[in-house]
């Protein structure tokens, strides 16, 4: 099975990620796309992360018309922060026969060297490299060793230039986010109330 794994806060998800999955499971010929909320990220500790299980139901609720997409509580059920190299070695262990396509932004692959165990990271996956902005160039790639380049896969998807950051700061200041994310997952904020009480700080799909 070729796997792709879309990792990251979903705070709240939004169209810009279900984009992206799609595309990389078109072009890149995906069986599956798992998508895993994060319970602790180690690189959000400047803003309050909405409780993991708001996270993770709206991830729910935002792919269920897609059979090819499926939401994994592998992270919620690990205790401490949500390491990438934790994911994918659990995902190994669960499916050995699986190869494994982790899908970032390609400024989070330009960071891959400062991740926990990137080199353990690099042989356990195959990474696609989403559109980013500032990132149009290909001169991200040239601090990576030869060895990362060939284990990276770039997806030329259109950029939608959506932020969960935007989505929030709109929500709290009554502004509209509707077209931004499915009108469910706005039914579930406001049923919620969340995000009505805080900003965020910018956000991107980085993962370490």
């Amino acid at each position: 099975m070729r796997l792709g794994i879309l990792g990251g806060t979903f705070d709240p998800i939004h169209y810009g990620h279900l984009f992206v999955a799609e595309e990389a499971r078109v072009r890149f010929r995906l069986e599956k796309v798992l998508f895993v909320p994060n319970a602790s990220p180690p690189h959000k500790k400047d803003y309050r992360v909405t409780e993991a299980h708001h996270r993770f139901d709206m991830a729910q609720i935002a792919i269920r018309d897609n059979p090819a997409f499926e939401c994994s509580p592998l992270e919620l059920q690990r205790p401490g922060p949500s390491y990438t190299v934790d994911t994918l070695a659990a995902l190994h262990a669960q499916m050995p026969e699986a190869e494994l396509f982790y899908i970032t932004g390609r400024d989070a692959i330009a960071e891959i060297l400062t991740w926990r165990r990137p080199e353990e990271v690099i042989r356990l996956a195959t990474f696609i490299a989403a559109a980013r902005p500032g990132f149009d160039s290909m001169e991200w790639m040239a601090g990576l060793p030869d060895a990362y380049q060939g284990r990276i896969l770039l997806l030329g998807s259109t950029d939608l230039g959506i932020s969960s950051t935007d989505i929030r700061e709109r929500i709290r200041t009554g502004l509209p986010a509707r077209y931004l994310t499915p009108d469910e997952i706005l039914e579930y904020i406001h049923r919620h109330h969340l995000y009505q009480d805080r900003s965020g700080s910018e956000e991107s799909m980085e993962r370490i």
